[in-house]
Formats: structure tokens, sequence, C-alpha cells
């Protein structure tokens, strides 16, 4: 870890943190920054996010009493700054790596993290249930939830504000504005409003108008004018703020996120409210970091680089899955203008940023709604136009009865490019893409696929658009395509599998990424003695059964069967079901994940600790 500058050195417990000045506490987020960005560099994660809530986190230590009050960071990218000072800046050196501290709040990990968060537009849900149990238990803390913009396009924030409104207790949302502009500040009106509005005379005033004038029923009159009247005062001179105001729920700001002062004033005073209160809270995103403030898009989670330039590391060489799907949807579209792209505000992540510029017309980025992503999708299917809905594993789950009703029990012709499948790595348990074999091979009409190798993504893609008149999807792993085997390359057939190499002793069943693993086992079992024949799957849904009873017609004795998902619903269960059925008399082995959520870490040694890595395998036959 680098040497951190005196201020920090000298922070021991969060105690510490309230005494100093607010020079010192700008110096102290001088430090902080040092530190996530050394580490960032090293280990990789979200750096442009977090370091731009340095000195909102800073005022909201020095303003509640941690762990007693509660905080909920929603998605959690932001946390950085808040675990390096809540007794884990030693730890901070191990982010994201095996066995070292995750890139996202964790209760088990800290008492100082009071809710798991990972997904968007989860924290003024879950801080509502916070206040109602914190009322009905009498208790006296206080709860806070720090909501970006972004996350406030999710349809699930807008649920969770419509109930909030009924809350008759203090709850505090502090509304991070770093990238999408909610709208423009009204200058010194806005700045003088702020001050009146956010101060406890002006709530106490409120509170005793209000109760005085409902009292009779010339005051119900005269406190209708006065609505009307101070909604169109507000209207003119606070605009940023009408949309909460409406839903019951006061509000304050713009409020500089970089001024500590300004910041810890306005929450004291909130803290003061019985009722809710939005805070608004304009920041920048990599402040502190130049590459890091000029693109954060780029740096928003970035691998390992170089911390003087900012230049990244790459490890990897040839081209990503993402890649490679990327360039083949885009061949496609020049001679096809019927195809269509949809994305949940991750274009870059998804390969979709390229499809974009050349094809503006025809590509949607809604914000982060996958529900409204795939409804809108069938939508557009309807009428002839075939939309490929690009989306990581981990997200698409978000929008699981909307794949069930709107798009598998109509039938529609929608395309799911289901990036990330399988394990990720170090954005741990949120992130890891391994239910959707079992979550999409329920439904019915649904077709799932899964490419060995680059080359047959490419050909999988063309055929989900081309040859299935219904829903299908393609599951296709983060990192670098696996690009041998192009020699074997037989044409795809629905419901078909391909054998890659017959064998005599045991046989090999493996979908999408485990193929590389299969063939890899192979080797080894050659090298050995051992003739196994590798059968490459294709599908997880419908499954290839007349090769399961090829295989188990031949003289092998062994049939394993491997797919990088978890067991309960997955490929493997439906053969193993599929051979005691027959009585076939033949040992069934099957290669899956556990039944659990997977923590973060390198993904190769993640493959090593859940079995699923060669030698493990190995073991096992």
């Amino acid at each position: 870890m680098s040497t951190v500058k005196k201020i920090l050195e000298n922070i021991t417990s969060i105690d510490d943190i309230k005494k100093l000045s607010y020079e010192e506490l700008n110096d102290l987020a001088k430090d902080v920054r040092d530190v996530i960005i050394d580490s960032t560099s090293k280990n990789g994660g979200h750096l442009a996010s977090s370091l731009g809530v340095v000195e909102l986190t800073i005022a909201l230590i020095v303003s509640f009493d941690f762990p007693k009050d509660k905080i909920i960071w929603d998605v959690g990218h932001q946390s950085y700054a808040y675990k390096i000072l809540t007794d884990r800046r030693e730890a901070f050196s191990e982010l994201r790596s095996f066995g070292g501290i995750s890139g996202f709040p964790k209760r088990k990990e800290s008492p100082y993290d009071s809710f798991d968060t990972g997904h968007s537009s989860t924290s003024i849900s879950a801080g509502l249930g916070m206040c109602v149990a914190r009322d009905l238990n009498k208790d006296d803390y206080k709860i806070v939830i720090v909501i970006g913009d972004g996350a406030l396009t999710g349809g699930m924030a807008f649920e969770a504000l419509n109930n909030v409104s009924n809350l008759k207790s203090n709850y505090i949302i502090i509304l991070n504005d770093n990238e999408m502009s909610i709208s423009k500040s009204n200058g010194g009106l806005n700045k003088a409003l702020l001050g009146v509005r956010s101060s406890t005379r002006y709530s106490e005033l409120k509170k005793n108008l209000k109760s005085k004038l409902e009292s009779n029923a010339f005051g119900r009159i005269i406190k209708k004018v006065l609505v009307t009247a101070i909604n169109i005062f507000k209207q003119i001179i606070a605009s940023e703020g009408m949309f909460f105001e409406n839903l019951n729920i006061n509000y304050v700001g713009p409020i500089d996120g970089h001024n500590i002062k300004q910041m810890h004033d306005a929450i004291e005073k909130a803290k003061n409210s019985d009722e809710p209160i939005v805070i608004h809270v304009k920041t920048k995103k990599g402040k502190g970091y130049k590459p890091a403030e000029d693109n954060p898009t780029y740096y928003h989670g970035v691998g390992p680089f170089e911390k003087e330039s900012g230049k990244v590391i790459s490890k990897s060489e040839g081209k990503s899955y993402t890649k490679v799907f990327s360039e083949k949807l885009i061949s496609l579209a020049k001679n096809d203008d019927k195809i269509v792209a949809i994305t949940a505000a991750m274009s870059d992540g998804t390969g979709l940023k390229e499809f974009s510029e050349i094809y503006p017309d025809r590509f949607f980025d809604v914000g982060i709604c996958e529900q409204h992503a795939v409804t809108f999708a069938a939508g557009i299917a309807l009428n002839g136009i075939v939309p490929i809905v690009c989306v990581y594993s981990s997200f698409l789950q978000r929008a699981f009865d909307q794949i069930i009703h709107d798009v598998c029990l109509q039938n529609q012709h929608v395309v799911f490019a289901i990036d990330r499948a399988g394990l990720v790595g170090a954005d741990g348990e949120t992130h890891q893409g391994i239910f959707d074999i079992s979550y999409l091979r329920l439904i019915p009409n649904m077709t799932i696929m899964a490419p060995k190798n680059d080359l047959e993504l490419e050909m999988m893609l063309e055929y989900a658009i081309y040859k299935i008149d219904g829903p299908v999807a393609i599951r296709y792993p983060r990192g670098v395509a696996y690009s041998e085997l192009h020699d074997k390359n037989d044409e795809i057939v629905l419901g078909k599998s391909e054998i890659l190499y017959d064998g005599k002793d045991i046989g090999i069943f493996a979908l999408g990424s485990m193929v590389s693993t299969a063939i890899h086992i192979r080797e080894k079992l050659k090298s050995n003695g051992v003739d196994a024949m590798v059968v490459n799957a294709r599908f997880a849904k419908p499954i290839d059964l007349s090769m399961i009873d090829k295989m188990c017609n031949s003289n092998i004795s062994e049939l394993v069967v491997m797919e990088e998902g978890v067991l309960n619903g997955g490929m493997g269960q439906e053969i193993e079901d599929y051979v005691h059925d027959k009585n076939y008399n033949i040992k069934v082995t099957l290669i899956t994940l556990p039944d659990a959520y997977v923590e973060h870490g390198n993904v190769s040694k993640l493959r090593e600790a859940l079995g699923i890595d060669s030698d493990s395998i190995l073991k096992r036959i």
C-alpha cells in the first residue's frame, strides 16, 4: 500500500474525523483520493464514481453517528472512500482481490455497511423499509441513502419515491448528481431559497402553520390558496425540486458536492426534519485525477492502470467475446435495416458504442431500466423489427417477469445477447453471471445457445437473427474469446450438438465456456491412456438428447456434463434425470457451480476454489 499523508495516518477511527477543521477535512480528502487511485491502479475497480464523492463521504461521516445511524450506497460503486474511513484502510490494498475486501458494501464485511448493494436503484426502497422498522421499534437513529442521478432512472427508484411520500418521519435521500443534468441551477434566487428552505426555523414555521390552518374550514381555504401560490413561486425559482415537492418530499439544493462545509450544514439541518427530505448534491466524477475527470465513462469500471499516465495495463491478447459480438452485429446490420440494438445504460460494456455511432437511429439506450428494455424490445418485435437486447447476465435477471410475460408468452423474436455469463471475477456476488442458464431454461419458447469460440459466437448471432422465429438467448463469457477449434465447425441446427472428438472410455458433454476446459481435460487424460469423447453442447435448451442416447449407448463408462452455471435448473440436471429415466447403466458426473453466491476474486482462482478448473475435474473423473 502507498504511503498516506499525515492527516489520514493519524485517523484511527471515525471519531477522529469529527474533530478536524474544515481545512484539515479538505486535506483528508486529498489523502483519501491518493489511496483510492493507488489501490485501484493495481487492482482495478470503480474509480471515477468513488473519486467524485470523497468530500460527500467525509461530510456524511462528520454529520452522522455511524454505525448506529445507517447509510445505504445505491449500487455501491462510490463506496471506496467510505470503506477507507470506516476501519478498512489497511485492507483496502487488497480491494476486489481473492480473500480481500469487496468493491461493494457488504454487511458481513463490516458493521458500517448496513445493506448489501451491487445493482442499481434499490437504495430508496431499502432505506424506506429500514425507516418503517425503526419507527415501529421506536428507535431514534438516522437513515441516509446516497443515490446517483443515473440510478434514479430505474423504475424501482420511482416506485419507492411514490411510497416515501407517505412517510411521516426523518429520512434523508442524497441525490448525487454527477453526470446527467436533472435541471439547470437558477443562480442567486435558488441559493437564497436553499438557505431559507433548509433552515430549522423554516421547517418549524411550515409545520406550525400547516397545523393551525387545518384546524378550521376557513383556514383550509387559506391553506389551499397559499399552497397554490407557493407552488407557483417554487416553479419559478426552484424547478429542480418540484418533482420531489409534488411527491410531498422536501427538497434542498443543488449543493456543491465538493464543499464539505456546505454539505455538512445542509445535512445537519435535514436531520432536524420530521419528514423525508432530498438533498441534491452536484459532484464531478473522477474528481482529483485528470484522466478520470476527462473520461469518466472509461474510468467508471477500469482494470489495473499506470498511475502516472492513466494508461490501462492490458494483459489480454486477442479479441474479447464482447468485441467479436460487436463487430458481427455491425456487419449484419450493414445489410439489414431491420436490426436494432438495445442496452440498459451499458453501451460501452456490451460493445455497442461503435454500433451507436454507425447506426444512431437503430440504437436505444433506455437507462438503467432492464425491465423496460425487455418489454420495449417485445413491442419492437411485434412489428417485424429484430431487437438485440445486449445485457450482462446478472442484470438480465432483473427483467425475469418481462421475459416470461412480454417476450416468451407471446413468442416474440427478441435476441438476448448475454454478456458476462459465468464467473466475472472481481465484482463478486452481485455480478457473477451464474443463474441465467437455470432461470431461462424454465421459460417456455426460449432457446438458449452458448458458443465454444469466437467463430461460433458469430455463427450463433446470425443464426439467432435469421433462423429462429422466437425468443433466443446467446450467453458468452467475459474476457478474451477462445480462438481455437476453427476446423471443428459444423453447421448450426436447432437443438443439435457437435462432436469435436470421438473417444471410447469416457464422454464429456460441455457447454460454451467449458468446452476449452474439456479439451484440456481430454489432452491430460490422453497422456494417461484414457480416450475421451468431447461434445460441444451448443444448446442449453433444447438439449440434444439424441446425442446423450448415442453417448450412453457407446462403451463409455462415465458421462461428464460441464456448464458454468449453478446446478439447480441447469442443463446437467435435466441430462442426469434423462439418463436415470432411460435406465442407462452409466455414471453421470455433473460439473457445475455450487448452490451459493460466489465471492469476488481472480476468475482462475475462483474456478479452482469452486472445482470447475481442469485439475479439479480430473480428480472427480
